[in-house]
């Protein structure tokens, strides 16, 4: 599924990125890499997304969001 799809509240792990170069490597610099755990803390209207990655909230827009595709982590609660 792509991050996009998330649900607030719920983790998954980065399994691909399929972006321009550039913007994946900014990604990558910023800690988002494969196998990243994700959590998604907020959705905006116009599709952009609040998520959680190590530790930091960052914001990302509707076409990002949809250029990463993750997996959900099952709950250990």
């Amino acid at each position: 599924m792509r991050l996009y799809e998330g649900e607030i509240g719920k983790t998954y792990e980065v399994e691909d990125m399929h972006m321009p170069l550039e913007t994946e490597r900014r990604m990558e610099a910023l800690g988002m890499t494969r196998k990243t755990s994700v959590t998604v803390m907020n959705k905006k209207r116009r599709g952009a997304m609040v998520i959680k990655l190590r530790g930091t909230r960052f914001a990302l827009g509707e076409e990002i969001l949809k250029s990463i595709q993750v997996r959900e982590v099952e709950s250990h609660a």
